[in-house]
């Protein structure tokens, strides 16, 4: 897309606010539940990490015997399974050398779908997620996927017509964790994917980022770049008003949050936010 990558890093689009590094530094107290900005509904929850301290001491403990014993998929049951895209790469950091595909894994697949169960009616399988290859049929049972650091991302030939067909029956995948000069390879793999398609900015405007909570402020930093975020998303015959196929968080990783939510390593209130997006992309992408 021209343009992208025109802007200095750190550069933010015109009204958002720029993800300050000292941030990170900064907002270590968590909200109160005065201050937290959550619907009316989920006062109760004065904010979600509260309850991911306690829902995940309550399951298995982070790098005990689920990350060690973690099977590929589960066998299909109709309820919403995490489900993240394995791809070859000689870049990134992943899980055990899992390369790039596996940044955030197992841990962060886990977290949000644990906080999924337990703040909405969506239907969850907390005892496992799915890892699957973009050529595995496996992939149509599941309408929303996740692929982390498309910036090292490389496909095949049949790999790159399964995910066109996926997103043309009505599928959803989530690009993260990806920035600056990343974006070439992301963009190239995906005109392999979809040419006829451009890649749109939207903001908070947009109702994926409010489908379940109202984020006080959807630009949130960077958890290691100093980069301001930007969303992008391809719909249906390149018409906003259309179907959402594709969402980019472009010069963030929203799934450090997730991952470490449960040690301190990130303040609260940044985290609440991640999650709080997380959550809306998935309920979004489940009723659109």
């Amino acid at each position: 897309m021209t343009g992208i990558l025109d802007r200095k890093p750190g550069q933010a689009r015109e009204g958002a606010r720029p993800a300050v590094q000292s941030e990170l530094r900064a907002a270590t107290e968590p909200l109160s539940a005065s201050s937290a900005p959550f619907p009316r509904w989920a006062r109760r929850f004065p904010t979600i990490v509260t309850l991911v301290l306690v829902v995940l001491s309550s399951g298995p403990a982070a790098g005990g015997p689920l990350a060690q014993s973690h099977r590929w998929s589960r066998n299909y049951n109709g309820h919403f399974t995490f489900t993240r895209i394995r791809y070859g790469s000689g870049g990134g950091f992943g899980f055990r050398g899992g390369g790039s595909w596996a940044h955030d894994y197992p841990r962060g697949d886990e977290h949000l779908s644990r906080i999924i169960h337990e703040l909405t009616t969506v239907h969850v399988n907390l005892d496992q997620t799915n890892v699957f290859d973009l050529d595995d049929p496996e992939i149509f049972k599941n309408p929303v996927i996740y692929l982390s650091e498309p910036g090292f991302w490389g496909m095949n030939a049949a790999e790159a017509e399964n995910l066109r067909t996926y997103l043309r029956k009505g599928g959803f995948i989530i690009f993260d964790d990806f920035e600056l000069e990343q974006w070439r390879n992301f963009e190239r793999q995906m005109m392999r994917v979809l040419p006829e398609h451009h890649f749109i900015e939207i903001g908070p405007d947009h109702p994926v980022f409010s489908s379940f909570f109202s984020v006080d402020n959807i630009y949130i930093p960077h958890p290691l770049v100093p980069v301001t975020p930007t969303y992008f998303a391809m719909f249906e015959e390149n018409d906003p008003t259309k179907r959402m196929l594709v969402l980019v968080n472009y010069n963030n990783d929203v799934a450090e949050y997730w991952e470490w939510s449960d040690a301190g390593w990130l303040p609260v209130d940044l985290t609440n936010e991640a999650y709080k997006l997380g959550v809306n992309y998935i309920v979004y992408a489940l009723t659109h």
